[in-house]
């Protein structure tokens, strides 16, 4: 299990650090002055909006539910590949938001368009750490 939340560590503090780097290669590279696709931007938001509440399901659903079954069964590997595939898939959705951050800027929008999506998935993927299971 600890072996388990160290890698889960590992692999959030890359793919927050990736985030910060998002947002610096868009100010480099996609800082050129083009005018935006507000459809983009709206179906951004609207996809945005979906995977911050895709998150939360997938919690529920695989991370706190497996996390139960690991109080009871603890060596049962089975759950905690399911415990850590939960975590992956939030990480991964968290660093979803923040791609779509980056390609806003890549399709004209300024900083502060992208911004928001940025600062989403981080604050997310900081927020859901890899925590051991404990009785409720």
């Amino acid at each position: 299990m600890r072996g388990a939340i160290r890698i889960l560590r590992l692999v959030q503090w890359a793919m927050l650090a990736s985030i910060l780097v998002y947002a610096i290669v868009g100010e480099v590279v996609g800082s050129g002055a083009r005018a935006a696709n507000p459809s983009l931007s709206y179906a951004f938001t609207t996809a945005g909006v979906a995977i911050v509440g895709a998150i939360f399901v997938v919690r529920r659903t695989l991370v706190l539910r497996t996390a139960e079954n690991l109080l009871s069964h603890p060596d049962d590997s089975l759950t905690l590949n399911h415990w850590k595939t939960g975590y992956l898939a939030t990480y991964a959705l968290c660093e979803a938001l923040a791609l779509f951050g980056l390609v806003l800027r890549f399709t004209g929008s300024n900083f502060q368009q992208s911004l928001p999506y940025y600062i989403g998935g981080f604050v997310l993927l900081s927020f859901f750490g890899p925590r051991e299971p404990v009785h409720a």
